[in-house]
């Protein structure tokens, strides 16, 4: 009878441990940033998933304002801008890196094409585009088999499309349909469609907001049948929908910010949870995150409410991998927020902050 309690014994501890949670392999986080105080460059951190604290913080690449960057699809290549107007005669930079096991090894650098470059975006077919704000245009390079930035980039000028207004290109997104930009200062969305290796404009050419909206940045859905622009300056966000041409047409727009806020306002970045059903955007002034539910059919947004940010002009912000948590960079403040986000009902709860210089750009690697 010993003998039996004692296999059971040896069972049962077996069992337990067998049976112990696997831990869960922190995230690797790259941040871009302004380096016009303490910071000097690209950084990296570690995120664990489980009880949302970041770690390790450790510089990446030591460069000028890198304050937008992109991964590669297959994620050997790592793309930073350099947001200055002193990199060349024509403006600011931008530079290519090979990535591997979590370090930066830089390929080569080349002039933006234009002035202030505040995004970038890659292609699945091996393009970069580039957002030149100042610069009004939009460049976009080849990439050769490494990676690294190929010759003479294609420019698209914005500035001769409105010479009432002056042109702010702010963010390129490739999709199937095309290459689609926003530029805050033409109130407009600006469509293109490559033919024989050029961009030229597509058969919608432009998607149209209201005068002073300022689109900034936008999101599709998974579908590509809705598109969720937020506009910087008039603080609302614009819902498109998809019709049966290929167009897109307004259907809503909604404010951003508290009724009874009345101080100024510039919002920033925009972007749907994992699932599509909530939408989140940043509001640098009021400095909190909106918070939307989105009706799946009909793409129109309702909202749930507002998050203080605990800092100071928040610019990107990110889901994590899991999609149990969104962090804020916080420019102004110097610290990157994290908040436990409800997959249930969309809201968020804060949990902890961590200090690092400047942040503008969060990136998940994983």
């Amino acid at each position: 009878m010993r003998l039996f309690y004692l296999i059971l014994g040896v069972l049962l501890v077996a069992v337990s441990c067998s049976e112990k949670k696997e831990t869960t392999k922190p995230y690797t986080l790259f941040v871009g940033t302004y380096t016009d105080g303490e910071s000097e460059g690209i950084y990296g951190m570690k995120f664990d998933s489980e009880n949302g604290i970041l770690d390790s913080i450790e510089l990446k690449a030591a460069l000028p304002n890198p304050s937008f960057l992109a991964v590669s699809g297959d994620k050997k290549n790592l793309y930073a801008v350099q947001e200055t107007s002193d990199f060349d005669s024509l403006g600011g930079g931008v530079t290519a890196f090979t990535l591997k096991d979590g370090i930066l090894k830089e390929l080569n650098s080349k002039g933006s094409g234009g002035a202030h470059p505040c995004h970038i975006e890659v292609s699945e077919d091996g393009q970069l585009a580039i957002s030149n704000y100042t610069g009004g245009n939009l460049a976009i390079f080849d990439l050769n088999t490494d990676g690294s930035l190929g010759q003479t980039p294609q420019i698209v000028d914005h500035k001769v499309l409105d010479t009432a207004k002056a042109a702010h290109v702010h963010k390129a997104h490739f999709t199937k349909d095309g290459l689609f930009t926003s530029d805050l200062g033409l109130d407009a969305l600006k469509r293109y469609q490559k033919v024989e290796n050029k961009w030229i404009p597509a058969h919608q050419n432009s998607l149209d907001l209201p005068e002073g909206a300022g689109p900034r940045h936008f999101e599709f859905d998974k579908t590509g049948n809705f598109l969720y622009v937020i506009n910087e300056l008039n603080a609302t966000v614009t819902v498109f929908e998809r019709d049966d041409e290929g167009s897109y047409n307004p259907i809503q727009t909604e404010g951003t910010l508290a009724s009874d806020y009345e101080g100024n306002n510039s919002c920033a970045d925009i972007h749907l949870s994992p699932d599509g059903r909530f939408l989140y955007g940043s509001n640098r002034g009021e400095n909190t995150i909106v918070i939307f539910s989105v009706d799946e059919e009909t793409g129109k947004i309702s909202l749930i409410g507002r998050k203080s940010v605990h800092g100071d002009w928040p610019r990107n912000f990110t889901i994590d991998p899991s999609g149990n948590f969104l962090l804020v960079a916080n420019q102004k403040s110097s610290n990157i927020t994290v908040f436990r986000r409800d997959q249930t009902n969309g809201t968020l709860e804060f949990l902890n902050e961590t200090s690092l210089p400047n942040p503008v750009c969060l990136l998940f690697l994983d």
